[in-house]
C-alpha cells in the first residue's frame, strides 16, 4: 500500500504547538476526541504494556479548577523566561514565551483538556532508565494524538506546567493514587489551517555518525 509521502511530511513538518491560534469560541465534539484517542493508542508502548490512560476534561468548572493550578505553576516560570529572552534578544523566545503566557491567560477558555496518564507510578529512586520507559510508552501516542488533531483541523500544545501542583490536579480530577499524570494538552479547532515549518539548525550540525 502506497502512501502520500508529501502530505505525510506535511502533516510531520507543520504540526506546532498551537497557543494564540486556538479558537475559544468552538465546541469541540467528543466524537473528534474519540477519533484521535483511537489513532493515539495504536502507537507502540515498552512491553506492549499500554498503560495509557486518558482523561478528557470539557466541563468548564473543571476546566476552571485546573487552569488556576496551571496558572500559579507557569507563573514565576514564564515571567523569568521571557525576561531571559528579552536580555538575550531572542526574538523567536520572546515569540513562544508570549504564546506561552497567552495560554496560562486562557486556559479556562479552551473547550478541552486532554490529561495523558500511565496506570501505574514508578516508586521513588527509580532508575532512570525505567522512568525513560514510562515516559516512551506514553509520548508516541501524545504525538500520534497531536498528529491526528491537525489532520482535523484541531490544535494542541505539550504542557506539563500544572504538574508542579500534581496532587492538587489530582484531587480535582478524582484520579486514585496508582494512576500518574504526564501532561496537560488544550485541544481546539485553530483558527486558520496553515502552518509552517519551524526554524530548525540544519540536521548536518546536529547529527553524529558512528561516533561522537
Amino acid at each position: 500500500m502506497g502512501f502520500d509521502v508529501a502530505k505525510a511530511d506535511e502533516l510531520l513538518s507543520t504540526t506546532r504547538a498551537v497557543r494564540k491560534r486556538l479558537d475559544l469560541t468552538r465546541e469541540v465534539p467528543r466524537e473528534v476526541i474519540n477519533e484521535c484517542l483511537e489513532l493515539a493508542v495504536q502507537a507502540p508502548t515498552g512491553g506492549n504494556s499500554q498503560g495509557w490512560r486518558w482523561l478528557v476534561v470539557d466541563d468548564p468548572g473543571v476546566r476552571a479548577k485546573l487552569a488556576a493550578l496551571y496558572q500559579e505553576g507557569a507563573r514565576d516560570y514564564l515571567a523569568s523566561s521571557a525576561a531571559q529572552a528579552e536580555k538575550e534578544g531572542n526574538k523567536q523566545n520572546q515569540r513562544v514565551f508570549s504564546s506561552a503566557q497567552y495560554l496560562a491567560d486562557h486556559l479556562a477558555e479552551v473547550p478541552v483538556h486532554l490529561i495523558p496518564c500511565i496506570e501505574g507510578r514508578p516508586p521513588e529512586n527509580t532508575p532512570a532508565a525505567m522512568y525513560s520507559g514510562v515516559y516512551g510508552s506514553i509520548y508516541p501516542a501524545i504525538w500520534s494524538f497531536q498528529l491526528a488533531l491537525r489532520a482535523r483541523g484541531l490544535g494542541s500544545a505539550l504542557t506539563t506546567l500544572h504538574l508542579r501542583f500534581e496532587k492538587e490536579a489530582a484531587e480535582v480530577l478524582e484520579l486514585p493514587d496508582h494512576v500518574m499524570q504526564v501532561a496537560l494538552l488544550p485541544v481546539a479547532y485553530t483558527l486558520g489551517t496553515e502552518f509552517k515549518r519551524a526554524q530548525r539548525p540544519p540536521v548536518a550540525e546536529i547529527t553524529h555518525w558512528n561516533r561522537w
